[in-house]
């Protein structure tokens, strides 16, 4: 069936704010600025503010989804599924996983491509399959163990792309590369460990998704911008690229901000592609499906890929291309992606349905619109 307009128009709006989450937040730290004292210039490198922001944009979805039913009130018949009542502390714990895998994540894109960091980003498969296994009690399907062991030899591909263009590239150093390689890895076993706790006591709630999305990022809205005062009095030495090498120092990203306004463009650009990625997103699995949105957030991948590429942030190395390629497929196989095709061809038809065990319930709550799928960054 073609898609109409509003379906095209959604596809579209998630590929391109999902690609302008990443690229934003990379060209902020690409900027260089002098900070509050008198001083030469040095590169934006404040993750934690960034991720204040971030979740600022996420809390937006709140505020969207009290316009939606406000609107909705007006009409003779209401259409919107408000939910039922919950403890909104039960986003509390998910919450907290998630500004801490943000938090790392944009500490890691400091000191990696954004290209590397989308694709590394891809190890989530890996450790939310194992969580599940353990502590849902859920059984995976053939397809999805073999979709585990190619993420993880694409992972390692694509390490090894890093780890040969770290030596050949002047705008990271080989130590800094395989630290982010390796705090982007760490951080998906902490969202992994978000989605399980999501699934276990958040999932069984009729919440509306921009709701969830919304409350979840107010809790790490106002949590994360209350400890940017204690980390403005850690000292974590070289670690951190400011002139007084605490953990964050908000007030010098203010000054660089101020001497370089362009930085203040480019955060706004990360807050507001986040929340309206968001709701893009759970259009699309309402509108079309959750596979075409499974489809649209690998193609940006390659978008943010093809961006870095023609602005001269990174150079083309082929065995990244592999690492992309492999992760895509392994990707696919975990999602079920290849069952459409098999259940084209008569002879695999069979095997269309026997290895799907356990991931269509999650699919049909992704189909109802009830599941919140946002991105952290």
């Amino acid at each position: 069936m073609a898609w109409t307009k509003y379906q095209l128009f959604l596809a579209g709006l998630m590929l391109t704010t999902g690609s302008i989450n990443t690229l934003s937040a990379k060209w902020a730290d690409m900027f260089n600025a002098k900070g509050c004292q008198e001083e030469p210039e040095r590169p934006f490198s404040h993750p934690f503010l960034q991720a204040v922001g971030m979740f600022l944009g996420e809390f937006c979805c709140l505020a969207a989804f009290y316009i939606l039913i406000c609107h909705d009130k007006r009409r003779p018949e209401p259409r919107v599924n408000r939910g039922q009542s919950f403890n909104p502390f039960l986003f509390f714990p998910p919450a907290m996983c998630d500004m801490t895998a943000t938090s790392i994540m944009y500490v890691a894109l400091n000191m990696t491509s954004a290209s590397s960091f989308q694709m590394l980003r891809g190890a989530v498969i890996i450790f939310t399959g194992l969580l599940s296994v353990a502590f849902l009690g859920r059984r995976l399907a053939p397809n999805q163990w073999i979709g585990i062991f190619i993420t993880i030899l694409g992972l390692v591909i694509v390490g090894l792309a890093d780890f040969i263009s770290g030596n050949k590239d002047s705008s990271h150093k080989l130590s800094d590369v395989i630290t982010g390689d390796l705090l982007i890895i760490m951080a998906q076993i902490i969202v992994s460990v978000q989605m399980v706790l999501e699934e276990k006591f958040v999932y069984t709630h009729d919440v509306h998704p921009l709701r969830a999305v919304g409350t979840e990022g107010f809790f790490g809205f106002f949590v994360l911008s209350l400890l940017l005062i204690p980390m403005y009095f850690i000292p974590v030495g070289n670690f951190a690229n400011n002139p007084r090498h605490v953990l964050e120092d908000a007030l010098d990203a203010f000054c660089q901000i101020g001497h370089q306004p362009l930085i203040l463009l480019a955060l706004l650009g990360n807050t507001v592609s986040i929340a309206f990625f968001n709701f893009a997103g759970i259009s699309v699995t309402k509108e079309i499906s959750a596979t075409t949105r499974m489809v649209l957030d690998s193609l940006r991948t390659l978008v943010i890929w093809v961006v870095s590429l023609a602005l001269g942030w990174e150079h083309f190395h082929g065995l990244q291309v592999l690492g992309f390629l492999v992760l895509l497929v392994g990707t696919a196989l975990y999602n079920g992606l290849h069952r459409p095709l098999l259940a084209r061809i008569p002879c695999c038809a069979r095997f269309a349905n026997e290895d799907d065990d356990g991931s269509g319930e999650r699919e049909r709550l992704l189909n109802d619109g009830r599941v919140q799928t946002g991105d952290n960054s």
